[in-house]
């Protein structure tokens, strides 16, 4: 990722909780999110990140950002051996179930020797079917770890899954 992609790459986040989370999380925090503050985050947390976290982006064959994956060292406490963590990612809506996701995964797990991470670790909503059954797919499992997010008023649950990474 670069510079030129954080607009579209906010854009695509902002429209990727607002399909995946409906019912999840208040219709009206979804409402209330905004690309261009979510692109002035992506800057600063851009600017300040180098080096520690890695941010992958996936192209269609325009050069348009249509999916993005966000890693670097696990961000809390754990008991894992050398932990990284998923930050985040999203595809473009209407192109999920096209494997960009699990691509975009794949390139996360294809970096970790080279950052020495032993585990991947990521959160989940637990409602979020969907994205659980992808990252099971991938050889992730919920490790008993729960955390709430406030959204609005609203808690949500999220789970820590976990994956050993191949030496």
């Amino acid at each position: 990722m670069n510079e030129a992609d954080i607009d579209p790459v906010a854009a695509l986040r902002v429209r990727g909780w607002q399909s995946a989370y409906v019912d999840i999380i208040p219709q009206s925090y979804l409402d209330g999110m905004s690309a261009e503050n979510d692109a002035q985050r992506r800057r600063e947390g851009f600017a300040s990140s180098r080096g520690s976290v890695v941010d992958l982006v996936a192209v269609d064959e325009d050069g348009v950002p249509v999916g993005w994956i966000c890693f670097g060292p696990y961000r809390g406490e754990t008991d894992a051996p050398i932990p990284g963590e998923v930050y985040a990612v999203y595809v473009e809506p209407t192109l999920m179930g096209r494997g960009i996701g699990r691509a975009l995964l794949d390139a996360v797990h294809d970096h970790t020797e080279a950052k020495q991470f032993e585990t991947m670790q990521l959160w989940v909503l637990r409602d979020n079917s969907r994205a659980r059954r992808f990252y099971e797919a991938a050889g992730y499992a919920a490790d008993g770890a729960e955390e709430s997010e406030m959204y609005g008023d609203v808690a949500a649950t999220e789970l820590r899954y976990r994956r050993s990474m191949p030496s």
